[in-house]
């Protein structure tokens, strides 16, 4: 059970540690720094939504044949079409951006910018759960090891992720503390995401490979809707691209050393 908190909580540490940097760093984060960030939280996404989530569904499924990838590209679609209406309803404004998306509200700016990085983290927190419910599992082959793994490098994404965060709330006039707070608070949603999912993989386990590829597509609509078009948005996309192969890899060499 400790163990099972720790690995729910670990991804948590990860944006506090990295809304930390604002009482670290006077002044913004350079662009090229922004870049390298974003394309390491993309790649570190990426290779988990595969080796995490995506493999392992079609293995709980491998006996059906060419049926197997049935639960993996209907969940993946599903986790895809979830976020995409979270996206539409929800009202929320990215850094960097003073367009709010979703439908119209009357929300502090502060406000949507904290609901916009929930967006982000919700299918975070999802994965840690699913893939912690497949570790407790006997019929997957997800170790607690693996589990451990993709909570880890989550962790290790959110640093950067809690840095983005809290440095230009810093910018923007808030205090330090004010916007570690904020930076720290925007993390929340993984740990309490990640039990429920956790709760309901658990007790219907004949959807989990299901859940294990929703997962996945809600973390690849993050990715590909958000992460990289600011990316590879203006000046510096080349060191984006250094980024995503760095924390593509080290995500990959977690999940099969620690598997």
């Amino acid at each position: 059970m400790t163990t099972l908190i720790i690995g729910l909580l670990i991804p948590l540490f990860g944006t506090m540690l990295g809304s930390a940097f604002v009482f670290l760093m006077k002044g913004d984060m350079s662009i090229r720094l922004q870049k390298a960030l974003l394309g390491f939280a993309s790649g570190v996404m990426v290779a988990a939504s595969v080796w995490s989530l995506l493999i392992p569904a079609m293995e709980m499924e491998a006996t059906k044949g060419a049926w197997s990838v049935f639960p993996a590209a209907a969940g993946f679609l599903l986790g895809i079409g979830f976020l995409l209406m979270i996206d539409e309803l929800t009202p929320h404004l990215h850094i960097g951006t003073d367009k709010p998306e979703g439908l119209r509200t009357h929300l502090s700016r502060t406000a949507m910018l904290a609901l916009a990085v929930t967006i982000h983290n919700l299918p975070e927190g999802m994965a840690v759960g699913v893939v912690f419910a497949g570790a407790d599992s006997s019929v997957t082959n997800i170790s607690l090891a693996s589990a451990i793994a993709v909570s880890l490098g989550i962790a290790i994404q959110n640093v950067p992720e809690g840095a983005i965060i809290s440095m230009p709330m810093r910018a923007a006039g808030n205090s330090r503390w004010r916007s570690f707070l904020i930076g720290s608070l925007s993390g929340a949603v993984e740990p309490i995401g990640a039990l429920v999912v956790l709760l309901l993989a658990s007790s219907v386990l004949p959807v989990l490979p299901y859940m294990l590829a929703f997962a996945a597509g809600a973390m690849f609509y993050v990715v590909v809707e958000e992460l990289i078009p600011e990316a590879s948005n203006g000046q510096h996309t080349n060191v984006s691209t250094i980024g995503f192969a760095i924390g593509f890899v080290l995500m990959m060499v977690l999940d099969v050393v620690m598997g």
